[in-house]
């Protein structure tokens, strides 16, 4: 078990370890998925640790540093409610931040909100989780995944009108809610649109679903899942010599965890959505807020790749957490962390697309309910000068 305690602190600060945030520190709670199937993805962790490293090393927020304590679960929901119960009954941390992995937060989001802790910036987008009166405490980090499924249904009919969807989807919360997604878009021509597979995340390869798909005939393959599998899809496709346009989700463009595995050459054309600047794109050549990314990149993670959406997505959630306890000012009460966390208007931070904004409500449990769509060239994403909502229409 990989546990991390990220704190920049004296021996009497650290003595005052039982206490949730008094004027010293603010105990935050995480889980992650630092080793097992979706391990790719516990980049956006790391780029969260380093950017609360950067921040302690400028004295905190409000005076008070920020004790992140982070766990990993090996995406497993049994150890993630081990670790629930011990950040919160034994750390007594003041919230969770940023937990990731849909069977660990399907697995956890009920302890949490009935503890009235704030389960903030949770990375998933299974749609229930954002219902504001079964989870009352959660705020979620991203586009649910039914908005996101209408935002390449949107696309793909644009781009290929009549054609057939194929979908490779995870067996589980997260895979599921991208064919609900589907469903509401094409309403009584889903059967005759959408073809799909699934796979378990304890299978060793998802070839024979890839070859099932292309025998259907689709023009389109999305896929619905995590980076191991999208990387094999990718390949599989490749090598079968399949010209469907391919999409992959937010949670499986990971560059590390699925196009290099996959080959860059292989993925060229590969559609995702985009809900942080690529470092990469020439236009932003001059960017002030690239030129801090990096900046950031070369002081608190040297030898990672900059270019990881995961962690431009991290870096972006670590600076959302730093705005709400911002907000906070002295009050740091549960109730007034999650108060402030479902009080962002029109949040424009730095290193977003442009158009891309993080909004909350006590109605919006979902700070993005909009994508950019970029599109894989062999070298860097090239945008496709669009973002698409994910409202039904």
């Amino acid at each position: 078990m990989l546990r991390r305690s990220l704190l920049v602190a004296t021996p009497a600060l650290l003595a005052s370890s039982t206490v949730r945030a008094n004027s010293d520190e603010i105990k935050i709670g995480n889980i992650m998925p630092y080793s097992g199937p979706a391990s790719a993805l516990s980049e956006v962790g790391k780029a969260e640790a380093a950017y609360i490293r950067m921040l302690n090393d400028r004295g905190g927020i409000n005076k008070r540093l920020l004790n992140l304590i982070t766990l990993d679960d090996s995406y497993s929901p049994p150890k993630a409610v081990e670790h629930a119960r011990r950040l919160v009954e034994q750390d007594r941390v003041a919230l969770m931040f940023s937990p990731l992995g849909t069977p660990s937060i399907s697995a956890t989001i009920k302890y949490f909100n009935d503890r009235k802790v704030p389960h903030l910036f949770a990375v998933s987008g299974v749609s229930r989780f954002s219902d504001p009166k079964a989870f009352p405490y959660t705020v979620m980090a991203l586009v649910n995944y039914q908005m996101e499924a209408r935002i390449y249904a949107k696309l793909i009919v644009k781009e290929r009108p009549g054609g057939k969807i194929a979908v490779l989807y995870q067996n589980d919360d997260l895979g599921k809610d991208y064919l609900a997604g589907l469903r509401s878009f094409f309403k009584e021509r889903y059967e005759q649109m959408v073809v799909a597979a699934s796979y378990e995340l304890t299978d060793p390869t998802v070839d024979s679903q890839v070859i099932d798909l292309k025998a259907s005939g689709a023009d389109a393959l999305l896929v619905a899942g995590t980076p191991k599998f999208a990387s094999q899809a990718i390949r599989k496709a490749h090598d079968l010599g399949w010209k469907a346009m391919i999409v992959l989700n937010v949670p499986s463009n990971s560059l590390a965890g699925t196009f290099q595995p996959a080959g860059f050459e292989r993925a060229i054309g590969v559609i995702t959505g985009a809900i942080g600047k690529d470092p990469d794109d020439h236009r932003l050549v001059g960017d002030a807020s690239v030129a801090d990314y990096r900046a950031f990149m070369a002081k608190y993670m040297p030898g990672a790749n900059p270019s990881d959406s995961n962690i431009v997505f991290g870096y972006n959630v670590a600076m959302a957490l730093e705005h709400v306890l911002t907000q906070c000012g002295s009050d740091l009460s549960r109730e007034n962390i999650i108060q402030q966390a479902l009080s962002l208007r029109s949040l424009a931070l730095p290193m977003l697309p442009a158009g891309v904004v993080f909004d909350t409500s006590p109605g919006n449990h979902s700070m993005l309910t909009q994508m950019a769509l970029q599109r894989w060239n062999g070298k860097a994403f090239e945008s496709l000068g669009q973002v698409i909502s994910g409202a039904e229409d």
